[in-house]
């Protein structure tokens, strides 16, 4: 039985907010199979709307990985909501990860972004 991860971002109606997030997004949608964006809201897909796909699909397992850089109120209360929502209305089940700000590995990618541009402004 298939998993499919889905890159959960919080979503904005400004659409160059969600093409950085998407551009961001491409590296992992491509090197992970079976992956998906989407948005909390604001922004489409939804996340019911990729479950439902998943559905017709076929798969029953997935996995969120929030891209989040902290647990505030929405990964602590609404999402695991809109999750047990999701579970009764298409018999599924899904994990929820933790968000990526929490895995130390995203401090040192942020350090080095930092490091190549101030090498940038001093070049």
């Amino acid at each position: 039985m298939s998993n499919r991860i889905i890159l959960l971002a919080h979503g904005s109606s400004d659409k160059r907010w969600c093409e950085t997030f998407e551009n961001l997004a491409t590296p992992t949608l491509t090197a992970v199979a079976d992956s998906r964006i989407a948005y909390m809201e604001l922004a489409e897909p939804s996340l019911d709307n990729i479950v439902a796909e998943g559905v017709k699909d076929g798969v029953h397992q997935f996995t969120i990985v929030p891209l989040f850089l902290a647990a505030g109120r929405h990964l602590r209360k609404d999402v695991p909501a809109m999750i047990k929502g999701l579970e009764e209305t298409h018999g599924v089940t899904i994990k929820l990860a933790p968000p990526i700000g929490e895995n130390p590995q995203l401090g040192e990618a942020i350090k080095d972004v930092v490091m190549h541009q101030l090498s940038a402004i001093k070049g």
